[in-house]
């Protein structure tokens, strides 16, 4: 039976994109974009059914929604009177750059009441939860995070969540089964430094007593920090040079999500979603990969216990 995995993704993005295919040809790329499609797209690449569920109105809601048909999984998108967010980069050299964007005005309160009632039942239906950013980052207001994760899991589902502070810190109230994070995020959460081991630990552990049952802290292409119960690794993943970061830590969450949902043990499900991030890493399309290249490059990925003072 495939699993179901519910993702909390309340903005969903028109993504345009410019290209340069040959000396003298241009082409425009039209895509769903944003956190939530990126952390689905890869939980359905590793075997799962994903099931989105957001926001989308406008002209620029009308596109993204029939883009979005092509997503594997379900969707549950709740009409706004606000037009869903867009925003338009060139990489015709090479690098990324924004041009320009346009983002979602807040939701009215019935349009955050259906979008929490909608996902709330859909986890504990299908008994996995992903839970990610708004975009912009003050649209909702803090208390649905928490609530959301407290909810889900008093239904018995477990929630796996990608926040930023303030949302991380309202999100820890219901104890989620698992933050994942960066080591920038961590020191934002804390308001201090990170860069040292012992730092890094102990930030970490932070999250473990706020509630945080499980912690992955990521550091681009260095070993990431796991911290669960009393028990603590070093996951570092393929190494590589030259790719794009962008969508390399929503691609391991959907993976890790994913795999764990699947009924693969916690590190197996690590050692999954580290490779889904180094495959992602190597193309273009954000939280994008092939199965076959993802379980290719498990076999590089090095998951070790640490000690207290490692």
């Amino acid at each position: 039976m495939t699993p179901r995995v519910a993702i909390f993704a309340p903005h969903p993005l028109l993504t345009v994109t410019l290209e340069r295919e040959g000396p003298e040809r241009d082409k425009v790329h039209f895509h769903p974009g944003g956190q939530g499609v990126w952390v689905a797209r890869m939980a359905a690449c590793l075997g799962a059914e994903p099931v989105l569920c957001g926001f989308q109105g406008g002209e620029s809601g009308e596109l993204l929604s029939r883009l979005l048909e092509d997503l594997p999984g379900e969707r549950h998108l709740v009409s706004t009177t606000s037009a869903s967010g867009c925003y338009v980069t060139d990489r015709r050299s090479g690098e990324r750059e924004l041009l320009t964007c346009a983002l979602s005005d807040p939701p009215s309160r019935h349009e955050l009441d259906e979008l929490f009632s909608i996902t709330c039942a859909e986890a504990i239906a299908d008994g996995w939860l992903a839970v990610t950013n708004p975009l912009p980052a003050e649209a909702l207001p803090l208390e649905i995070y928490g609530d959301l994760v407290a909810d889900a899991r008093a239904g018995g589902c477990r929630t796996l969540v990608d926040l930023s502070t303030p949302r991380l810190d309202s999100a820890l109230r219901g104890e989620p089964d698992l933050v994942k994070l960066n080591d920038w995020q961590l020191a934002e959460f804390i308001r201090g430094p990170v860069s040292e081991p012992s730092q890094l630990r102990a930030a970490a552990q932070r999250l473990c007593d706020q509630g945080a049952q499980a912690v992955i802290v990521t550091r681009g292409e260095l070993p990431a920090l796991v911290l669960a119960g009393d028990r603590a690794w070093r996951l570092t993943p393929p190494r590589l040079t030259r790719g794009f970061r962008e969508g390399c830590g929503d691609a391991m969450l959907g993976a890790l999500a994913a795999t764990w949902a699947r009924g693969e043990s916690f590190e197996r499900a690590l050692e999954v979603g580290a490779a889904a991030g180094a495959a992602n890493f190597l193309r273009h399309g954000l939280g994008n990969a092939s199965r076959e290249v993802v379980e290719r490059l498990v076999d590089s990925v090095v998951l070790e216990s640490i000690t207290a003072g490692e």
